[in-house]
């Protein structure tokens, strides 16, 4: 029997009421998560004590994971956030990385021990706003111009961050292929979580720019010689079957 997760009732007339889910499951455009395997990888962080993962609507980017962390004894509470969110981004999936991080103090409990959800703080995705400072490369007011298509933006300035102004994880991989059309360099993903700015994607492309076509010229002779063995070795496969 396939257990499907969903808590249901079965009325008399043969109908199903869906009731809600029996685990921490989630459904998150398109995507099916499991909010405990996420909470598991960031607790498994030295610099966590405990984390909870929980999907909410923010104004901004609708329906999204936000991550509440609870920093270890000793831990800094600075840059935690940064921290986190390139940890999860090198251990998860894009469409499972948090939108928003939370660094508290403790998580609030209710009396019966279980986590007040009503109690925890709505994540500030403008928080770590930078002054606004105008792009200054070419490439800079290309970027920003991506960022300010994506996200809805007025402006985008050379410093702020993708995540802060409500990107998400889908975002990232439509700003990637925006990216790619634009310049013709293939960002990975992750490079959105090391530099989440204008100026530090910037500065990525620009030191990539180079790099697809001196790959291919590079890559191209060993395919032919990989391509030339398979079609010589397979005759003699065949003949052994």
């Amino acid at each position: 029997m396939y257990r499907t997760g969903d808590l249901v009732r079965w009325q008399r007339d043969g109908t199903l009421d869906f009731l809600g889910r029996t685990d921490d499951q989630v459904k998150i455009r398109g995507f099916r998560i499991e909010l405990g395997e996420i909470e598991a990888v960031l607790s498994a962080h030295p610099a966590v004590e405990q984390a909870r993962v929980l999907a909410v609507d923010l104004p901004s980017a609708g329906l999204a994971l936000v991550a509440y962390a609870v920093p270890a004894a000793g831990a800094p509470a600075a840059g935690a956030e940064e921290l986190l969110r390139e940890h999860a981004a090198a251990a998860l999936p894009g469409h499972m990385v948090p939108a928003a991080f939370c660094v508290l103090d403790a998580l609030p409990m209710t009396p019966n021990g279980k986590l007040d959800r009503k109690a925890l703080p709505s994540p500030d995705l403008r928080a770590a706003e930078r002054p606004y400072a105008a792009p200054q490369s070419e490439t800079e007011r290309a970027v920003a111009g991506i960022w300010e298509e994506l996200l809805g933006a007025g402006r985008v300035g050379r410093d702020e961050s993708f995540f802060a102004l409500g990107g998400h994880s889908l975002l990232v991989v439509r700003a990637v292929n925006a990216i790619r059309s634009r310049f013709g360099v293939a960002l990975p993903i992750q490079q959105f979580f090391r530099e989440p700015t204008v100026a530090g994607l910037a500065r990525a492309v620009e030191s990539g720019a180079a790099a697809p076509a001196a790959d291919a010229a590079a890559d191209g002779p060993r395919v032919v010689r990989r391509a030339r063995t398979a079609r010589t070795a397979a005759p003699s496969a065949g003949g052994n079957r």
